[in-house]
């Protein structure tokens, strides 16, 4: 669980996120993806205890390109229903976040929201996300409208085609790209993979140090299967096929 220092962190880098911007470095900047889903326990964390680093260290942020994708591993059915693999709730708050991303476009106005909303997640008080607005002083009416909205379900298929575009395709959230190159199950050594993809000519100090990653999750043991996996969709002919067949051998079992 996050203590509330962490929380009170991220509020203070809500108010000083501006001013690590440096537009000059645009053209050098090293792309950042996260293709996440808001209830999946791996992407609340990674979210929670390992993204903030590049928000601690403005060396780092000003040669990132970040980009949010809140989709994961749903489902679009035929009849265009959305269906979430940790349920309705989790379709809600992908809306949200998503949301929260075309209200405030840049990263350090979206990024304290979708922190805050995933922290209560990380803590089992998910449905405590709406606090998130007065916590970091924000207006809920452009967010709310949006995710209440055909808005917001068309912001949400948004992500859909921009995760199921991914090369390769995903197979698990959260999904991390830097520079196109997914980074499989070592997502939460981003930072040295953003060092090295960096082509610019005035390298971020931390980049030299040997131990620039952060020690959060220390401790923590790095498992193979840190993430949610997708969900295998078997065609209906093969259900078909598979009913028939199990219908058989217990004919012949009688």
């Amino acid at each position: 669980m996050v203590s509330p220092n962490t929380l009170s962190l991220s509020l203070i880098l809500f108010l000083s996120f501006s001013s690590f911007f440096s537009p000059s470095q645009s053209h050098n900047k090293v792309s950042l993806e996260l293709y996440y889903e808001s209830l999946c326990p791996y992407c609340a964390n990674f979210i929670v205890n390992y993204l903030p680093q590049i928000f601690e260290q403005e060396d780092l942020l000003s040669i990132v390109d970040l980009k949010l994708v809140p989709w994961g591993n749903a489902k679009l059915r035929d009849n265009s229903t959305i269906v979430c693999q940790h349920g309705e709730d989790e379709c809600l708050l992908d809306t949200v976040e998503g949301c929260a991303i075309d209200t405030w476009p840049q990263p350090n106005k979206h990024f304290p929201f979708i922190y805050c909303v995933e922290n209560l997640a990380h803590q089992g008080r998910r449905t405590e996300w709406e606090s998130c607005y007065e916590k970091l002083g924000l207006d809920s009416s452009a967010v709310n409208d949006c995710y209440r909205s055909e808005h917001g379900k068309e912001l949400h298929l948004k992500h859909a085609d921009e995760t199921n575009a991914l090369q390769p395709p995903h197979t698990y959230v959260p999904w991390v790209v830097v520079d196109g190159e997914p980074l499989y199950d070592d997502y939460r050594d981003f930072i040295s993979y953003i060092c090295k993809a960096y082509k610019g000519t005035d390298a971020p100090k931390s980049c030299a140090q040997t131990s620039y990653i952060s020690n959060v999750g220390e401790g923590e043991a790095k498992a193979k299967h840190s993430f949610c996996v997708m969900e295998k969709v078997m065609p209906t002919w093969n259900k078909i096929r598979s009913t028939v067949a199990s219908w058989m051998n217990l004919a012949g079992a009688i």
